[in-house]
């Protein structure tokens, strides 16, 4: 069986040929993103596969299929990216619904430590032997009161590292699971009465910009800010208002709402023409990773090993886990 890989990189080829070695498919990798015009490149294959970023709209579902893929592998969670109405009845769509919650919950973490403790800053200064302490003073993660929005694994885990850090911890899901003995509250009042902000959920048509100017302004003043989730959960011209007014004292960003054409690329040499994105960049309060939240190596083999298996079941007929469907979401 042939597998078309898109948008793929050097790590993943390296842990893919890895776990393939149990699968025995011929793997093609291509360097370029899913879309309408790449689609054909598919042509010939058994299956296609595709990432987060990938332009998986109406165009390119039609396109795939014409090109013969009748099933389409994601090597991530997310599949906010694909027309699901528009595949059905042609192409089953596969995805990998977790792999390493803490990978995800570690990171967001990390971003708000480098954040508060001013860690990016200090690097870069001692680096010109300015010693200087100056500007890096932080504040006591102990003690202070972190809201989680969503308590899937990765909320999960990010609450259980916080409880060690010695925080309180409130909680907000449309969906909240009683049994994780959290506090659970109103988004309103987990906005007001959180120092720290965090955002593991996934993104639906519900929770598009859910943090907006509205949502901002309820927010405590001096409120660390880390989404780890989704860039679209987040009005970004509103969160950098909420920055340059110093009502947000940090945001911590793994996600920005229009990365897919700027995110896992090295765009040094170019002009960069998103004016928001930029004005972040400068700011001495926001730390931006580029979507990396997930790439450890355990979490880089369990993303494969799901992926293989999803295809497996599906060539051998067996019942698809890990399908995700236009019906299932409706």
């Amino acid at each position: 069986m042939r597998l078309c890989f898109f948008d793929t990189k050097p790590y993943d080829r390296e842990f893919f040929d890895r776990e393939n070695e149990k699968h025995g498919y011929e793997i093609i990798y291509h360097e370029e993103k899913l879309n309408p015009s790449t689609a054909v490149i598919a042509a010939g294959c058994d299956a296609a596969c595709a990432f987060v970023n990938d332009d998986i709209g109406t165009e390119t579902v039609k396109n795939l299929a014409q090109a013969g893929i009748k099933v389409l592998a994601m090597r991530c969670a997310g599949y906010n990216n694909i027309d699901l109405k528009e595949a059905a009845g042609k192409i089953r769509v596969l995805r990998v619904p977790a792999y390493s919650p803490y990978a995800v919950a570690e990171h967001a973490m990390g971003l708000l430590l480098t954040l508060n403790r001013r860690i990016h800053r200090a690097y870069i200064r001692t680096r010109d032997f300015n010693f200087s302490l100056n500007g890096l003073t932080g504040m006591d993660l102990h003690g202070k009161t972190v809201g989680i929005v969503g308590t899937g694994k990765i909320g999960q885990c990010f609450a259980s590292i916080c409880e060690g850090f010695g925080m309180r911890v409130l909680a907000y899901d449309p969906y909240p699971n009683t049994s994780l003995g959290l506090d659970y509250v109103p988004l309103e009042d987990l906005l007001r009465r959180s120092d720290v902000i965090s955002l593991h959920c996934p993104l639906t048509k519900d929770n598009y910009h859910m943090i907006d100017e509205k949502a901002i302004r309820a927010m405590k003043p001096g409120v660390m800010f880390v989404n780890t989730s989704r860039g679209a959960l987040v009005e970004s011209e509103a969160l950098l208002e909420g920055l340059l007014s110093g009502k947000i004292r940090g945001a911590g960003l793994d996600v920005y709402e229009e990365e897919a054409d700027m995110f896992y690329e090295d765009n040094s040499s170019q002009i960069i023409q998103d004016d928001v994105l930029s004005r972040f960049l400068v700011l001495p309060n926001v730390l931006i990773t580029s979507h990396q939240a997930f790439l450890t190596e355990e979490a880089l083999s369990e993303i494969a090993a799901t992926t293989l298996n999803n295809l497996d079941d599906y060539f051998a007929g067996r019942p698809l886990k890990n399908e995700i469907s236009y019906q299932s979401q409706h």
